[in-house]
């Protein structure tokens, strides 16, 4: 899989771990086209070649923005076609990162707003510095969210907290943030990224095949009824039942060591 983008720096700080960097520091890391389109074939590539990484941490560039959402420097006097073509990108970019078969840690570092605070919830849990702020703005300025913002707000806070943060538009704090739900733990902005890559590690260690059936199940859970729901756990459980990682995890056990997952 090709990790070089233009917008984005992907490193490999440890094994099956990627580390992804929005990288516009002047503009928050506002997202222009190129960022839509760089992160849409990251996530697709992944969804291609899943071995490429066990876990994935997203963070932003620079100590002041994850990503203050898509850049209207670019978008000002944009046609309605034009505006259209490129929110297709977007929504392509969304889909693709819902369908990321491996798990998207968010390390937000600064400002989420807009389309950056609904990459951060489209990841499958936020770890947020001290500082951080978020907002959904896009009422303030003729708009709505548009990129699965007001599917996944909802998921996490209640509808009811969901709509007062959408409608009006108010920013807030990561201390609100981390009492509505919306982030797992707040950190010391010198800490996020470690914090972000130490819990990265954890899950990349265990069984790939595992992880990734466990959160496909999990991910089902806000959006069938239960009994459905569990149909489809035990269709993901069974995928795991014939594997190699599941022999090694019980025979590890058994011999009192760290298991060695191959990911088959």
């Amino acid at each position: 899989m090709d990790l070089t983008f233009e917008t984005l720096l992907v490193e490999t700080p440890e094994p099956g771990v990627l580390l992804v960097t929005m990288n516009r520091p002047e503009r928050l890391n506002a997202m222009n086209t190129a960022m839509m389109t760089d992160l849409r074939d990251l996530f697709s590539g992944l969804y291609i070649d899943p071995g490429a990484a066990n876990c994935l941490v997203l963070t932003g560039a620079g100590a002041r923005g994850f990503c203050s959402g898509a850049d209207l420097k670019e978008r000002d006097g944009m046609s309605d076609a034009v505006w259209r073509r490129q929110h297709a990108v977007v929504e392509q970019m969304i889909r693709a990162l819902h369908a990321c078969p491996i798990p998207v840690i968010a390390a937000v570092n600064g400002v989420a707003m807009g389309g950056g605070l609904e990459i951060a919830l489209a990841c499958d849990f936020i770890y947020a510095a001290e500082h951080a702020r978020f907002a959904f703005p896009e009422v303030t300025r003729g708009i709505m969210p548009g990129a699965a913002g007001p599917q996944n707000l909802p998921r996490a806070t209640g509808v009811r907290r969901a709509k007062e943060i959408v409608l009006t538009g108010a920013p807030f704090t990561a201390a609100e943030a981390l009492d509505w739900g919306i982030a797992n733990r707040l950190c010391k902005p010198e800490a996020l990224l470690d914090e972000a890559l130490a819990t990265a590690r954890v899950i990349a260690a265990n069984a790939p095949i595992g992880v990734r059936s466990a959160k496909q199940a999990l991910d089902k859970a806000a959006d069938l009824d239960r009994a459905s729901g569990y149909d489809f756990e035990i269709a993901a459980y069974n995928l795991t039942v014939p594997t190699e990682d599941r022999l090694e995890g019980v025979r590890a056990f058994n011999e009192k060591r760290k298991p060695v997952f191959k990911g088959r």
